[in-house]
């Protein structure tokens, strides 16, 4: 009889985001588009993300939000503020709200990312995942034990092209065994907003409202 392997724990998925509020998110999509414009390619992005998390497996899924809930939130989130601080600050406190491991968190900059893809993340043999993005940043970050997010995270610079790098290191240097993700694109510039559509799965809410906006633009 062949021996079954007890299937590896589900992760609680965490989404830290900000409320899609003009001015204060997709500052960098500004110009070419309006504060409001880059606010609704926010909210589309944030949504698509978290109907994505909602089609993965997971033992919970937590919203680490920074703002008030809004239309776009499905049901299926626990919703909990983030803390104050610095973004390093923030994450690690994000890691706070799972009760035991593992735990994967992901940001709102990419919509192209599929439940396939979060399904095939979290698994047996390793202690931690990580998703590097173009721009020298990551897009995840997922712990065994999340319980090492402070040491881990504080102290990291954030928003630089040497952030993914310094992260990793961190990871490394800690003992852990990590399994390295698929590089994706953020969309931080209205270049990277095209670039991330095309690679969006067809329907999606980003594409649509980006190809929306490019249409009312001719």
């Amino acid at each position: 009889m062949t021996a079954r392997h007890p299937a590896p724990p589900r992760a609680t998925l965490l989404v830290i985001a900000k409320e899609p509020v003009p001015g204060r998110v997709k500052t960098r999509l500004t110009p070419p588009y309006t504060p409001r414009e880059a606010a609704t390619l926010a909210e589309a992005a944030l949504a698509d993300t978290l109907h994505t998390v909602l089609e993965a497996p997971a033992r919970r899924r937590v919203l680490v939000l920074d703002g008030a809930p809004g239309r776009w939130l499905p049901p299926g989130f626990d919703v909990v503020p983030q803390e104050d601080g610095g973004l390093d600050e923030r994450i690690a406190a994000a890691f706070g709200h799972c009760d035991r491991g593992p735990a994967l968190l992901i940001g709102m900059d990419t919509p192209q990312l599929t439940a396939r893809l979060l399904a095939e993340t979290a698994g047996a043999g390793h202690d931690a995942w990580f998703g590097p993005a173009e721009d020298g940043g990551f897009w995840a970050l997922g712990l065994a034990d999340p319980g090492l997010a402070a040491a881990l995270v504080r102290g990291v610079p954030m928003s630089t092209e040497r952030t993914g790098a310094a992260l990793r290191r961190r990871l490394v240097e800690a003992g852990l065994t990590v399994r390295d993700l698929p590089v994706l694109r953020d969309v931080d510039t209205a270049a990277d907003a095209a670039a991330v559509a095309a690679c969006c799965a067809p329907g999606s809410r980003f594409a649509t409202a980006l190809h929306s906006l490019s249409g009312e633009r001719r």
